[in-house]
This record gives C-alpha cells, sequence and structure tokens, in this order.
C-alpha cells in the first residue's frame, strides 16, 4: 500500500523531521519519504493504513492534512 499525502504547515527541516516521525511510527509503515518544496509526503506500508489514522499522526504532529491519495 502506497499513499501521498499533502501537509501543509511544514515550513523547515525540523518540520519534514517531526512529520516522517509521526508517519514512521504508524504500525505497518515501511517508508515514510517527506518533501518540504511540494509539501508532500508518501508512505509505504505493508498492510492497510486509513486515511483517517495517517491524518490523526500528522495533526498530532502540529501539522494539517490537505489531502490523502
Amino acid at each position: 500500500m502506497k499513499k501521498k499525502i499533502i501537509v501543509e504547515g511544514m515550513s523547515c527541516g525540523h518540520c519534514v523531521n517531526h512529520v516522517k516521525n509521526a508517519l514512521e511510527e504508524l504500525n505497518g509503515v515501511t517508508s515514510v519519504t517527506v518533501d518540504l518544496e511540494s509539501k508532500t509526503a508518501v508512505v509505504e506500508a505493508s498492510g492497510e493504513l486509513s486515511d483517517e489514522t495517517i491524518k490523526a499522526a500528522i495533526e498530532d504532529a502540529g501539522y494539517e492534512v490537505v489531502s490523502v491519495e
């Protein structure tokens, strides 16, 4: 499973790390790539990961999820 998330509120490398760490803590996540310039995060997981779970992890870290594809 692979999902692309549009994230608002990231402004520096620390923000990227916060989002990356929040997503890496989710069960089943095998890979996370976060890009500050495009404001995206790509998550790969070994099983199903609900959009709500992804959104909650990012919002708990202090950022806004615009969309999950």
